[in-house]
């Protein structure tokens, strides 16, 4: 049972519902659902003691919810620290109400929205609505932004490679106008939270990851990853999964609306998959089919 009770981060997906059809992320064949006050109060309840910080995430584009004001505040009210991933398309408009809550401890916005695009204008128009959400962070108050664009071509020699040039050139060269970036961004080593453009704002360059599906090929049944170690993640309906890579439920270890979070995570199948880990075997289907996990390689 080592390493089960606690972890470093929680997902709870508060909607599987987004405003967009990105070719990032993969699409999910769930009902359409947004969680209700009930289930997230009890999902809260049920977490309590097993980590500090809850990061709002799976599928869906969370600034959706109409009750994501009350869901941070109820966060607040028991004391966890709340990671939001966005696409930044809502950003401006819910600009006031995330900057005035002191549970949310950092903004993670997907600017690979415009992946393979040539739209500089419409580019324009949504960084202009991301860098009026910046301003209002600062050393002293506000929450940690992450700009991340997570579609950068796999590097074949050292240092980052553009890819999709077009739409990724103009946005980073429009990113270090806005910010004043002397060099060009993906020529700076980074660490950590990823290039510093200024105080809590950075920005992540990633290379871009084949999601895990049960129609792909295996890739290996050898490897290691961190789900259910650091990391469990809770579905819209209540489904618990190992990790925030699961779109479909496909690894479901237990629904918190029929059974504790404790008795999930202790299960059989939960308990199958961390000790296969333990032995860096994948022991479900679709953890042999995931390529981000090769970056535990």
């Amino acid at each position: 049972m080592v390493g089960m009770r606690t972890f470093k981060r929680i997902y709870i997906e508060i909607t599987n519902v987004c405003n967009l059809n990105c070719g990032f992320c993969p699409k999910t064949s769930r009902e359409p659902e947004f969680m209700k006050i009930d289930l997230f109060r009890k999902i809260i309840d049920e977490i309590t003691g097993y980590s500090e910080h809850l990061y709002f995430h799976v599928m869906g584009e969370p600034l959706l919810h109409p009750d994501i004001d009350t869901f941070l505040d109820l966060c607040g009210e028991k004391g966890f620290k709340v990671n939001l991933t966005t696409n930044g398309t809502l950003i401006e408009r819910a600009k006031d109400m995330l900057l005035s809550k002191s549970a949310l401890r950092s903004v993670n916005i997907s600017t690979h929205i415009f992946d393979g695009s040539s739209d500089t204008d419409a580019i324009d128009r949504y960084l202009d609505g991301v860098f009026a959400f910046t301003a209002g962070t600062g050393e002293a108050h506000g929450p940690i932004v992450s700009l991340r664009l997570w579609n950068m071509e796999k590097p074949h020699a050292p240092g980052r490679k553009i890819q999709n040039a077009s739409g990724n050139e103009h946005m980073l060269r429009k990113i270090e106008n806005f910010f004043n970036v002397s060099r060009r961004i993906e020529d700076i080593p980074s660490e950590g939270r990823g290039v510093k453009l200024k105080d809590n704002v950075y920005l992540s360059l990633r290379s871009f990851f084949d999601w895990p599906d049960k129609g792909l090929p295996d890739i290996s049944e050898d490897g290691f990853c961190l789900g259910l170690r650091q990391q469990a993640a809770i579905l819209a309906d209540g489904t618990v999964v190992p990790c925030c890579l699961d779109s479909e439920g496909t690894i479901a270890l237990g629904n918190i609306n029929v059974t504790g979070f404790k008795e999930i995570i202790e299960g059989k199948r939960a308990m199958a998959l961390y000790d296969g880990f333990s032995e860096r075997k994948a022991v479900e289907a679709l953890c042999r089919k995931c390529g981000y996990r090769e970056r535990f390689a």
